[in-house]
């Protein structure tokens, strides 16, 4: 049987809440960064995940194209580029596709989002793992950061933030240790964090 092919980069799973400062940290680092919240299925998907009220529960993995995230991010790493959807957030859609081609000098790339952690062993069997690192800080901080950012972006309706927001502050401390299980360690601020991925890289 012939050797599998060396990888052509690695990957850095970094996990955290909505709001926690990890698209930042990317840009802090000079890491490049793929968003996997592109992988966002449509709103008109049949079966989407929702609250009791009716309003979609986009925190719930079964809102997330899980294996074309995975499929993308194995293709980015075995020949340095990948055909990636662009989702647009207000309008809950895809609404084109692009190419993410690493640079010959990139080694490693971190993909980011809240549904990160549950490729982390597929990506260590698949022998592109380079780490996997969750933020674990005060869901409160998030929460307002998070409502900040996507009130200001135009993301979703007023009240519907307050209801996520409310919703996932609770949800966080369950949330971290699902990504501790999944094989994720923990990084408590956002200073640690970005000097675990600078060593990671």
């Amino acid at each position: 049987m012939a050797p599998s092919p060396a990888p052509r980069a690695r990957v850095i799973v970094l996990a955290g809440p909505s709001g926690s400062g990890k698209t930042s940290l990317s840009t802090r680092t000079g890491i490049r960064s793929l968003s996997l919240d592109h992988f966002y299925k449509d709103d008109t998907d049949e079966g989407m995940p929702r609250f009791p009220t009716g309003l979609i529960d986009w925190d719930d993995p079964a809102s997330w194209h899980r294996d074309q995230a995975l499929e993308a991010l194995i293709e980015l790493c075995m020949t340095g580029t990948a055909t990636i959807p662009i989702y647009d957030i207000p309008t809950n859609r895809r609404t084109a596709e692009r190419s993410f081609a690493l640079d010959p000098e990139e080694k490693v790339f971190i993909a980011e989002g809240v549904f990160a952690s549950t490729l982390v062993e597929d990506l260590r069997e698949a022998g592109v793992l380079a780490d996997a690192i969750c933020i674990a800080r005060s869901p409160l901080r998030n929460m307002w950061f998070r409502f900040l950012r996507d009130l200001g972006e135009g993301r979703k309706a007023p009240h519907v933030l307050v209801v996520r927001g409310i919703h996932l502050a609770r949800q966080e401390p369950k949330m971290v240790r699902g990504w501790i299980d999944c094989g994720c360690r923990p990084v408590a601020s956002l200073d640690e964090t970005e000097a675990a991925l600078i060593a990671a890289a």
